[in-house]
């Protein structure tokens, strides 16, 4: 199993995404465009790729010149029927790919927040891992609208559509079940002042809230990490990687 895992800031831990694509066994081609990484031509010498979250949002193209080629890298892929996985700006960015509207600065969280499955999301095969109402942890500003074709999976107040799938398994999720609590910790100690301009206060609380939320949270990220990699099939070219 071969993965292209694409990380848009300088700090993308995968947390529980990693342990799962560990325990599969595959072997990850790091792509990090932010960084001056080209963006791969094309799908052919992958089973499925990942996309993280980052501080652009999904329309900076001025300043983040390959967010274009990175949405229809990721359409690519889908419409191979090769699995997809975008974590918060990844999500965004899948969403821009299928023809969404991005909706810039109108769905700020941050924190443990409830998200909750609906009908369909009960009955997919990734989303149906987590519980009915389950915390997760949250951190953007952004969302958009759903794409046409896609069946939305999970909401709450904040931001309407929390996960989608398009596809067989093109999947977004505007929520980082990536992050569990020693992910949580390491944003923490790394971006102190940011979490502080975005949430007052709640540095303070972080050891209280992560007692409450973090179990159930992280039990529920790894066993949607694991769905999903179970949703990647592995071309028999590529079987012995």
């Amino acid at each position: 199993m071969r993965v292209l895992v694409v990380e848009n800031d300088k700090v993308t831990l995968l947390g529980q995404v990693g342990v799962a694509l560990a325990e599969a066994g595959a072997t990850l081609d790091i792509c990090r465009p932010h960084a001056g990484d080209a963006i791969p031509a094309g799908d052919s010498e992958y089973d499925a790729i990942v996309v993280m979250g980052g501080p652009q949002n999904a329309l900076d193209d001025e300043r983040h010149a390959y967010l274009p080629d990175l949405a229809a890298l990721m359409r690519r892929f889908g419409e191979a029927d090769k699995s997809v996985l975008g974590v918060c700006l990844g999500s965004q960015l899948l969403a821009r790919a299928y023809g969404a509207e991005n909706r810039i600065g109108a769905a700020p969280e941050f924190g443990w927040c409830t998200i909750s499955t609906t009908q369909e999301g009960a009955a997919d095969p990734v989303l149906s891992a987590a519980a009915g109402a389950f915390p997760i942890f949250q951190w953007h500003s952004d969302t958009f609208t759903l794409p046409e074709g896609a069946v939305r999976l999970a909401t709450n107040s904040a931001a309407e559509n929390q996960a989608f799938r398009i596809g067989r398994a093109s999947y977004g999720t505007q929520f980082h079940f990536e992050a569990d609590r020693q992910v949580v910790e390491e944003w923490a100690a790394i971006f102190p002042d940011v979490i502080e301009e975005n949430a007052p206060g709640w540095l303070q609380s972080h050891a209280t809230l992560a007692a409450e939320n973090g179990p159930v949270a992280d039990a529920t990220g790894l066993a949607l990490a694991r769905a999903f990699v179970a949703t990647i099939n592995v071309a028999d070219t590529r079987r012995a990687a």
